[in-house]
C-alpha cells in the first residue's frame, strides 16, 4: 500500500518487490529536489537529506528540533564514496574493511567540504561518515549518487524510531517520501569512533560494534571527552520519552512502567532470556510502548555493562539525563 509520501515496503528488507525500484527512485528525486526522506537502516530509521544542500540540512534540523551544533552523519553507498569526502588513515581503512557496510561511523578529517555542508558538519573540520548495511538505504544512496545525512527520524531528544510506523509518527509530516524497510535489525544508533591525525582512536559513542571488536582492529581506545563534540547523539538529555526515566531498579510502583531484563513478569520486557542483542533491538520500541501508557515514570532493570550492554546503558543514561 502506498501512502501520500510514496511508501515502499519490503518486509525484512532482504529483497525488493515489484515496483520498489521506482519508489527508491522517487525518494532519490525527492532528495535531489531538497526534500526529506524517511529511510530505513539496520540501526534505526533516519530522516535523510542531501548532505551538500544547506537548506535541506536546515530542514532536517527544523523537523527534528535539533541544535545546529550537533553534527550529522554522512551516509554513502560504499568505501570509495567515503574516501572522496573524508581522509581515512590506515586505522580507518582497517575498520572499513572489518565493519562496512554496517553500524559503524568514523569521524575523520574532511576532504571535500562541499560534499557535506558546513551546517551538516556543525562547522567542524571533520566529517562523520558511514556505509549503512540495509539494502534499501544502500539502494537509495546508489540512486541518489551523493552523501546523505540521515539522523534518527525522531524529534530531537525522543527515542529513536526502529519501525516505519514510529518514524512516520515522529517526522512523517516533514517527509516528501518514505521507505518501509521493516523493523530495524540492530535497534541502536551506530558506534562512533574518531580517527584524527596524531591522536589515538577514541570511542565517541558506543553501539553494536563493541569496544572489544574495535580494539581488536585498532588497539586500545582513548577516552572520548576531548572529541565528544564531533559525535552525534551526545546531548545530556537524549533518547528521552515524555515520562521521567529511572535506571538500575528492580521494582516499580503501581503507576510506573517497568522495563524488565532477564525475567518475564512485565509487559515491557527488553529480553526475557537476558540476551543483550535482543534488548538492544527492543530498547527504543519498548521505551515508546511504555511511554504510551502515560506512566508517572519508566523504570528500567539493571543491564550488564559489558559488550553491547555498554551501548544500551549509554542510551538509558541519556534518556534519564545522567550524562553530558
Amino acid at each position: 500500500m502506498e501512502d501520500d509520501r510514496g511508501r515502499a515496503g519490503n518486509g525484512d528488507g532482504q529483497h525488493q518487490p515489484d515496483g520498489q525500484a521506482s519508489e527508491v527512485e522517487r525518494a532519490a528525486a525527492a532528495l535531489r529536489a531538497g526534500g526529506l526522506v524517511i529511510l530505513p537502516t539496520e540501526t534505526v530509521y533516519g530522516l535523510a537529506a542531501d548532505a551538500a544542500n544547506p537548506r535541506a540540512v536546515a530542514a532536517v534540523y527544523q523537523a527534528k528540533g535539533r541544535p545546529s551544533f550537533n553534527p550529522l552523519i554522512a551516509h554513502v553507498a560504499d568505501v570509495e564514496a567515503v574516501r572522496r569526502i573524508a581522509v581515512l588513515d590506515e586505522r580507518g581503512e582497517a575498520l572499513a574493511a572489518a565493519f562496512w557496510p554496517g553500524p559503524l561511523t568514523i569521524v575523520a578529517p574532511v576532504r571535500d567540504a562541499g560534499a557535506v555542508s558546513d551546517l551538516a558538519r556543525a562547522g567542524l573540520d571533520t566529517v562523520a561518515v558511514r556505509v549503512p548495511g540495509h539494502p534499501l538505504s544502500r539502494a537509495l544512496l546508489a540512486a541518489f549518487g551523493g552523501p546523505v545525512v540521515a539522523p534518527s527520524a525522531n524529534r530531537s531528544g525522543r527515542p529513536s524510531p526502529t519501525t516505519y510506523a514510529d518514524a512516520i509518527e515522529e517526522t512523517g509530516p516533514a517527509s516528501a517520501a518514505a521507505l518501509d524497510g521493516g523493523a530495524c535489525r540492530v535497534g541502536l544508533e551506530s558506534t562512533v569512533v574518531a580517527l584524527l591525525p596524531g591522536e589515538p582512536a577514541r570511542l565517541l559513542r558506543p553501539g553494536s560494534v563493541t569496544r572489544a571488536q574495535l580494539e581488536a582492529v585498532v588497539g586500545p581506545l582513548a577516552e572520548a571527552e576531548a572529541d565528544a563534540k564531533r559525535s552525534p547523539g551526545r546531548l545530556a538529555l537524549h533518547y528521552a520519552p515524555d515520562a521521567p526515566v529511572r535506571i538500575n531498579e528492580i521494582t516499580a510502583e503501581p503507576d510506573e512502567a517497568f522495563l524488565a531484563f532477564g525475567r518475564s513478569d512485565s509487559p515491557f520486557n527488553l529480553s526475557p532470556t537476558g540476551d543483550l542483542a535482543e534488548a538492544a533491538a527492543n530498547l527504543f520500541a519498548m521505551l515508546r510502548a511504555a511511554d504510551r501508557t502515560k506512566p508517572s515514570a519508566i523504570v528500567v532493570a539493571p543491564i550488564p555493562d559489558e559488550g553491547l550492554g555498554e551501548a544500551i546503558n549509554d542510551r538509558l543514561k541519556r534518556a534519564a539525563g545522567y550524562v553530558g
